[in-house]
């Protein structure tokens, strides 16, 4: 498969579990899918980020060795940070960046303990 190719699907597939990550928790029938997706990300954040740093990500990683081969130097440590920047034209400081990713981040995780957990509880009663 051509690099750019590669380097385009990587981004598409990003996308969309940011995208997820972020609204998955609003439809009742990708609740546990959620949950599931959001542990795993957590888990590469901070269990894989003892060995490679806290906010790991192998996507990232990954899409990061074909842009060095396409020509890409000097990438951020998020693709959230480089996605940013790409769309604003600027250079977005990177603890903004993952300050607000972490801030969405736990809204997301409370938000899907809340609808997988506690709101079952209350509905119960």
């Amino acid at each position: 498969m051509p690099l750019k190719l590669l380097d385009i699907l990587l981004t598409l597939f990003h996308l969309v579990i940011i995208g997820f990550n972020l609204l998955g928790w609003i439809w009742k029938p990708t609740r546990k899918l959620h949950f599931t997706v959001i542990c795993i990300t957590a888990g590469c954040w901070f269990i894989l980020g003892i060995w490679f740093g806290v906010g790991y990500c192998p996507i990232t990683d990954w899409q990061w060795q074909i842009k060095e081969k396409l020509g890409e130097h000097n990438l951020p440590g998020s693709f959230i940070k480089y996605f940013i920047d790409k769309l604003s034209g600027g250079n977005i400081n990177a603890t903004v960046v993952d300050v607000m990713t972490g801030v969405c981040f736990l809204l997301a995780v409370s938000l899907s303990v809340y609808v997988n957990f506690l709101m079952r509880k209350t509905s119960r009663r």
